[in-house]
């Protein structure tokens, strides 16, 4: 009998591809309409009103090749072939502190040319794969909490440890609460859960008091302020304010219906990282409340079809790499969007597949293709089923007529 990997594949679910499509089409519209006015006047990008678009289809383009790729690779092979990324991931996370280039207070990034590369995004996919390999293979012993959930508290908080080193506390929070997700659908002991977590904080509030302690002038700079000054933006409005207030200008010209595409006032150098970070607050401006409220049911459409196609997955592997990633798009984009409309705080995470940013595309969209390939074993099953000869009606002999 052929396995599944050698068989007939059946189609991938083309409503989720399409979907991802159009919103990285969206994002791709919203990059250049945010980007454009500044970067026609700078010289630092050759006076190019493209130049962010440009950059942008080109991280488009091969993370597109990418998912081609990887939904045409049956996903159980993840299984062992994750193991390559993981460890490249973990080395590149090890060297960034100490090789890497530090770009708004962080120690986050390595230059390629002109380009620049984030392991943190890559380190975001690594886990998913990591944690849904693990707990498929020690099925139920993965409820034992020395030989299931500890070794993976350790894996995932050395990952964190890692990120915080740069420092990056949006990027570790979205890794650790993705991995929490994937950990409690792979049926862990809730109570060992709890009690973890519980131990975790408590060593955290530990650790920073021990800290403000031995430098109690020493604080925690500007993330301390951005992190705060969502309680109170006016109080410092060109200081720790400055961010969220122009966001909130730019959803308030907004009003309910847009100033119109392209027409944004706050990205033209008042709104910093309007075509990153930001970008949620020009779509805001250019839609207003009815088109901010179509993009966000739009995004809810995309991660409802994401999760059905994880949960119709035969096998639990293909259903926790379906989870991990909608919890990650989903964390995320709760947290940027926010952060930029003055919910949370402002920790400095990008919009999935919308904002501008190489490595997160890349990330994303290789995710989709493993997630597509998970769609294409639902689909070979339910084909299968319905192609199957079916057996002639028989009248139980034990029922004589």
């Amino acid at each position: 009998m052929k396995s599944p990997e050698s068989g007939q594949r059946g189609a991938p679910d083309f409503l989720l591809l399409i979907l991802t499509l159009l919103l990285v089409g969206f994002g791709l519209v919203m990059v250049f309409s945010a980007s454009s006015s500044m970067a026609v006047t700078k010289p630092a990008y050759n006076n190019d009103a493209f130049y962010f678009l440009k950059r942008q289809l080109m991280w488009v383009g091969l993370g597109t090749f990418i998912m081609l790729i990887l939904m045409n690779i049956h996903y159980q092979k993840y299984k062992k072939l994750f193991l390559l990324f993981f460890i490249g991931t973990l080395i590149l996370l090890v060297l960034v502190p100490i090789i890497g280039e530090t770009r708004n207070g962080a120690k986050s990034w390595f230059g390629v040319g002109s380009f620049g590369v984030q392991p943190t995004e890559f380190a975001k996919l690594a886990i998913i794969m990591y944690l849904a390999a693990i707990i498929a293979k020690k099925d139920e012993k993965f409820r034992n909490f020395k030989k299931g959930l500890l070794p993976v508290m350790i894996v995932v908080g050395f990952f964190a440890f890692l990120i915080m080193l740069q420092p990056d506390f949006g990027s570790c929070a979205i890794l650790v609460m993705c991995a929490s997700a994937i950990v409690v659908a792979g049926g862990s002991n809730l109570k060992h859960i709890l009690l973890s977590s519980a131990v975790l904080i408590g060593l955290a509030a530990l650790g920073t008091s021990f800290y403000l302690l031995l430098n109690p002038d020493a604080g925690f700079g500007f993330r301390g302020d951005r992190f705060t000054a969502f309680l109170d933006p006016l109080a410092d409005q060109q200081g720790s304010g400055y961010h969220l207030t122009r966001s909130l200008q730019a959803f308030g010209h907004g009003g309910l219906t847009g100033a119109g595409l392209g027409n944004s006032i706050q990205k033209l150098f008042y709104l910093p990282y309007a075509y990153n970070d930001f970008i949620f607050a020009v779509i805001g401006e250019e839609l207003g409340f009815i088109g901010t409220t179509i993009f966000i049911l739009f995004y809810v459409l995309f991660l409802w079809r994401a999760l059905i196609v994880s949960l119709r997955c035969p096998d639990i592997y293909g259903t926790l790499v379906g989870i991990g990633l909608v919890s990650l798009i989903a964390i995320q984009a709760l947290i940027n969007m926010g952060g930029v409309s003055g919910a949370i705080p402002i920790t400095g995470v990008t919009l999935p597949f919308i904002s501008y940013g190489g490595s997160s595309m890349l990330t994303l969209l290789a995710g989709m293709g493993i997630l597509l390939s998970v769609s294409r074993e639902y689909n070979r099953v339910e084909k299968t089923a319905q192609n199957a000869p079916q057996a002639p009606y028989t009248r139980n002999k034990a029922y004589p007529s």
